[in-house]
């Protein structure tokens, strides 16, 4: 027989270094779930990803157990990487920031695949595409 679920909790915490402090403490402390045995797991799982924030879905149980699954990072965040920039633009239609390259947009988009509402990697890269025009980034 399946287990209860009690609740799910969405978080987003960097990878490989997340910590028991503010948001993912006080988030699983308020059900009960043992925080270290989380923030362990979750530093095992994603070591590769070396401080990228990423999204992670918690479903904790009615016995306080509980499993995870981590999400690619947002689309935001690897666009940031690649045209290395540290924040969008604050007017994206006047100011552009930073530049990246199809070859860059379609590694992105293929990170991203899974995670995306697209039937095709034409369409994802819509997707990504339109994350950047919002951000000030250019594609070239």
């Amino acid at each position: 027989m399946a287990k209860e679920v009690a609740v799910k909790i969405k978080l987003q915490a960097p990878g490989g270094k997340a910590t028991p402090a503010p948001p993912i403490g006080p988030a699983l402390g308020q059900h009960g779930v043992n925080i270290g045995q989380f923030v362990s797991q979750f530093n095992e799982r994603t070591r590769d990803l070396d401080g990228t924030t990423v999204p992670v879905v918690i479903t904790v149980f009615v016995d306080k157990s509980f499993t995870f699954e981590v999400k690619s990072p947002p689309a935001a965040v690897l666009l940031k990487q690649a045209a290395e920039i540290a924040k969008g633009s604050g007017v994206p239609n006047k100011e552009k920031v930073g530049k990246i390259s199809v070859e860059q947009l379609r590694k992105i988009t293929e990170t991203k695949f899974k995670d995306l509402n697209a039937y095709d990697l034409e369409q994802g890269e819509k997707i990504i595409r339109g994350t950047a025009r919002s951000m000030g980034i250019e594609i070239e």
